[in-house]
């Protein structure tokens, strides 16, 4: 059963949440970072990408921008900017995008349900990545970017987030890209002790995004542990900062894919190449997405056709089924030559939230032909993770993006 605690954390004060409040590191480049800390010298970015407060020339893994990360978050919090909170509480985080509202409770997780597999992943990590994580996380002696699980919506959890929220939030605020946050504490001890027990009967919680951020908090607890002598498993480097979501109320968006060239066939020739693989019919622009799954729509030569797999085409896996395989197996692979997607030069992928267009225009600028795919399912996800497997690369893409610096759990 999962174990999802309260905590105390550490939060920005009431004036300067709506400043501190950023997306996440691995959203920018140095050079974005720089230049959104340049904007607003309050961005939790300066300690997340603390080499945005560092001359160019230093290597962004660089032992000094990791202190400096410390010694930021430190100073702040000693100077007010940050707050904590006087004893454990459960936190609602609520995110409204384009008049859809998505609410979660932020909570702890357990390090060992993660190795023991009730928290399900469906992504591979990279040690690299990881090891900026680890290196920002234990530096910082906190936890700053909350992971983003999820789980089957529960009756309990959801009605005290219901009746909760008829209170006046702590934090209320609109970011520049139109998102509005709105932060509610859960300090009632019936209330705390509901919520826990209700996770405690649920026996599988998922990794939506944050595969490295979970990755690495959990080195980070593990090392602790060993490091520790007298360790009971209270401490709070035995549980990682997330947020978790109900399964009715995620979102998540396309991931398209756009290749650089047909791999030697004229324009002719793969069209036909398609129409023999896929059911295939050319339509209106305005009639470019795909409305299904077990549709995708394709752009070549300043024309769109709406394509479909064939039902005898459909394996009978959990992975093998999504849409994003099959066109990786059947159209990819075989005819296209791209064999691996993640190392694939030829290939490259756009997210849902830059809209089709986007396809259009990269096709314009350095693309051959672009895919605009129906976007994978919360619950396929779930079926890939509780079958031990992993979704092939660039599968999902969740917004809105949760803001790091509203919640810290020190460690």
């Amino acid at each position: 059963m999962a174990v999802i605690r309260p905590f105390a954390a550490i939060r920005p004060c009431d004036e300067k949440a709506e400043r501190i409040a950023a997306l996440p590191y691995d959203v920018y480049n140095r050079q974005e970072a720089k230049a959104e800390v340049e904007r607003e010298p309050e961005s939790f970015l300066k300690i997340d990408r603390a080499e945005t407060q560092l001359d160019d020339s230093v290597d962004t893994y660089a032992p000094e921008v990791y202190q400096r990360a410390h010694d930021t978050l430190w100073e702040m919090v000693k100077k007010g900017d940050f707050v904590r909170d006087k004893k454990p509480c459960y936190y609602i985080y609520e995110l409204t995008m384009d008049g859809r509202t998505q609410t979660g409770i932020v909570a702890c997780a357990s390090i060992d349900d993660y190795r023991n597999g009730v928290i399900k992943k469906h992504e591979n990590t990279r040690a690299d990545k990881e090891q900026d994580r680890i290196t920002h996380v234990d530096t910082c002696n906190a936890q700053t970017g909350p992971i983003y699980l999820a789980y089957r919506a529960n009756k309990v959890i959801s009605d005290i987030i219901r009746r909760v929220k008829t209170t006046k939030p702590v934090n209320d605020f609109t970011a520049p890209d139109g998102i509005t946050h709105r932060v509610w504490i859960i300090d009632i001890k019936t209330d705390i002790d509901a919520i826990q027990s209700a996770f405690d009967g649920i026996k599988e919680i998922y990794i939506a995004d944050g595969h490295h951020r979970a990755a690495s908090a959990v080195k980070v607890g593990f090392k602790r542990r060993l490091e520790s002598s007298g360790c009971d498993g209270s401490e709070e480097f035995n549980y990682f900062m997330s947020v978790l979501f109900p399964d009715e109320e995620l979102m998540i968006m396309d991931y398209n894919r756009v290749v650089k060239d047909l791999n030697g066939l004229s324009d002719e020739d793969f069209l036909n190449k398609m129409k023999e693989l896929f059911e295939v019919e050319e339509v209106a622009r305005e009639n470019r997405k795909p409305a299904e799954a077990g549709k995708f729509s394709m752009y070549l030569d300043g024309k769109w056709y709406m394509c479909g797999f064939k039902k005898e085409d459909v394996p009978n896996d959990p992975v093998g089924k999504l849409d994003v395989s099959m066109l990786q197996e059947i159209l990819l692979a075989p005819v296209l030559g791209i064999k691996d997607p993640k190392t694939d030069a030829r290939i490259d992928f756009v997210g849902g939230i830059r809209g089709l267009d986007e396809l259009e225009r990269r096709c314009k600028k350095d693309c051959h032909v672009a895919f605009a795919m129906y976007p994978t399912s919360i619950h396929e996800l779930f079926d890939v993770a509780d079958a031990g497997l992993l979704m092939p690369p660039k599968s999902t893409w969740f917004e809105p993006k949760l803001r790091s610096g509203l919640f810290i759990h020190q460690i």
